[in-house]
């Protein structure tokens, strides 16, 4: 049998700018994290369970928070 986390995924804002105060950190993540297996599927719900989403290390992108509060992708 397999397990799964589910994350639901809100949409809160348009920017990072916009939902950064409520993100989750990666510490807070590794926590949540270490007591499931590490074969657990890692599954995003989106729309109360309407539909589901899956990620990709291919797609992950880097962002950092400029001095004027703007953020911009890392190359």
């Amino acid at each position: 049998m397999r397990e799964a986390i589910v994350f639901e995924a809100s949409r809160d804002g348009y920017g990072i700018d916009q939902i950064a105060d409520k993100a989750m950190t990666v510490g807070e993540l590794r926590r949540l994290l270490e007591d499931y297996n590490d074969d657990s599927l890692f599954i995003l719900s989106h729309d109360s369970g309407y539909t589901f989403g899956s990620i990709d290390v291919r797609y992950a992108m880097c962002a950092e928070e400029m001095e004027d509060g703007e953020w911009r992708r890392v190359e």
